[in-house]
């Protein structure tokens, strides 16, 4: 079997293979091309004779820690074909064989398909995972579905090789603009996963909300997270302790990071609000739910900054066992450059004091003390001197241009909600661009991943959520996951129109973006 690197497949079509129809009462459907996977497999090396059928007898073998990514496979498997699927730690039948073994790099896998059995093997099981995230891309757009469908459903035989870019791949969900409820956090974590995310930020703090319980500081949560808060004065709510411990163990269990972001020592002001000796002044703020950025910040010089510092960071650091902590950062108008510096100096080290990596706004960057932190450079420039004293220093970055990844940038100047101060971004403006040569003085091997922010300003539910995430996510993700060799925009166009079919079965709210032909 050869395995065939996809920049050399073609991308005129993405071929179909009919199953003859049996005399049996299921239809025959097409069967889904071995390269046509968002996103893009490293490598893959089709058999078109050769297919494997999902039938009631299929079983899923799996022991040890492969078992449970096997037996998330199966419900995934189970509604749309209405089959039992159980799952075994041994079998000789018709199988999904699920096996660890050493040998392959950190979250990638081998597919084969062959006609009797299906074997996906991987070092870890977050491996497994991405490539039961690959599987599922194989089986026809109705596995979608909720309820059973009549039909035949069958896999293209072959191999695939993958593995991801980057380590880092994440989104970004803006939970202080407007809070969306932890159901709502949990339907985008499942919808990340699809597309090999691995990490998801919480911007926790901002101007117009706080919405993540510190117990050292119940009023940031009673008066930041109350009715009222949020841009135009509708997102109120917070997260408890326990619904974050709870969104956390949920997108393990789906191999995403939580990182949860404080933002300092600007967009405080619901931080003031709820606690006037945070001002310099001692003197209360009055409440914001307008969309201005770059009013507020902590009094550098009182001790109680740090105080409140240490508390938020400590606390938040407890209940976080991913290795990132995000301070913001950004956008700190209001404090003087050096206090900034002042800042900074003393409150990185606290992250590094609780056992996490300190992760900030690019403006981090010009602080000596981020020589060890990661870097999340959002601007729109092709370069940053005080970014690349950083890397040389020793710190990583994580790419997240607004002109490029911001997903709450329209798409044109039709779209009902979002902004446009980044410009208007459309699925090939998301999709054309390298992460490894976007800064001058960053070279590919400083560059931790890709994030993908989405800001909530004009965001009310999951719809919103949906329609501005999707289809540009994806881009992003396949920036990440998929090697250079890979990124063809045809080719991305045509996997990308045959995906549109699962997100209408799975009721997925998308923009039809006119520069895609939708299956």
């Amino acid at each position: 079997m050869r395995l065939i690197r996809l920049a050399v497949v073609s991308v005129t079509a993405l071929p179909l293979v009919t199953v003859a129809a049996s005399s049996g009462p299921s239809p025959a459907r097409p069967v889904i091309a071995l390269s046509s996977v968002l996103p893009a497999v490293a490598e893959a090396a089709p058999d078109p004779g050769v297919t494997f059928r999902l039938t009631r007898r299929t079983v899923i073998v799996a022991s040890g820690p492969a078992a449970a990514v096997a037996g998330r496979l199966a419900s995934a498997l189970r509604p749309a074909t209405g089959f039992p699927l159980p799952v075994r730690a041994e079998g000789d039948e018709a199988a999904i064989a699920l096996i660890l073994e050493p040998g392959h790099p950190p979250e990638g896998y081998r597919l084969d398909i062959g006609a009797d059995r299906v074997e996906l093997r991987a070092t870890g099981p977050a491996g497994l995972f991405a490539g039961t995230q690959t599987l599922r891309q194989l089986l026809p757009p109705e596995i979608e579905a909720a309820t059973p469908q009549r039909g035949r459903w069958s896999l293209p035989g072959g191999r695939i090789v993958d593995r991801p870019r980057y380590a880092y791949r994440g989104a970004m969900l803006d939970l202080a603009r407007h809070f969306h409820e932890p159901a709502e956090v949990r339907r985008y974590i499942d919808q990340l996963s699809r597309f090999k995310v691995n990490h998801l930020h919480l911007h926790l703090s901002d101007d117009q909300g706080w919405r993540i319980r510190i117990d050292s500081w119940p009023r940031l949560t009673e008066v930041g997270g109350a009715p009222g808060t949020g841009v135009g004065g509708e997102g109120g709510g917070f997260l408890t302790k326990d619904d974050y411990r709870q969104l956390v163990r949920y997108a393990a269990d789906r191999f995403i990071t939580i990182v949860p972001e404080i933002d300092m020592p600007g967009h405080v002001n619901a931080a003031q609000v709820a606690y006037p000796s945070l001002t310099c002044d001692g003197k209360a703020p009055r409440p914001r739910t307008d969309m201005r950025v770059g009013y507020s910040s902590l009094c550098v010089s009182a001790d109680i900054t740090y105080r409140f510092a240490e508390d938020v960071i400590r606390e938040l650091a407890e209940m976080t066992p991913g290795p990132y902590l995000h301070i913001g950062g950004d956008e700190a108008m209001s404090t003087p450059h050096g206090s900034y510096l002042t800042f900074q100096k003393r409150v990185l080290p606290m992250v590094r004091a609780h056992g996490k990596i300190p992760y900030g706004w690019h403006e981090i960057a010009q602080s000596p003390a981020a020589g060890d932190a990661v870097i999340q450079f959002w601007g729109r420039e092709r370069s940053s001197p005080s970014v690349t004293t950083a890397v040389a220093a020793g710190a990583r970055v994580v790419l997240s241009p607004a002109n490029r990844s911001y997903l709450d940038m329209k798409y044109d100047m039709l779209t009902p909600g979002g902004l446009d101060w980044a410009g208007y971004i459309e699925v090939r403006t998301a999709y054309s661009w390298d992460p490894g040569r976007l800064l001058s003085g960053v070279p590919e091997e400083a560059v931790l991943g890709v994030e993908a922010p989405l800001w909530s300003e004009t965001l009310r539910d999951s719809d919103d959520i949906e329609f501005l995430a999707f289809p540009r996510l994806v881009a992003i993700a396949e920036l990440g996951w998929s090697p250079r060799s890979a990124h063809d925009w045809p080719f991305f166009r045509a996997r990308l129109g045959a995906y549109g079919p699962r997100w209408v079965r799975a009721g997925v709210r998308f923009h039809r973006s006119p520069q895609i032909r939708w299956s």
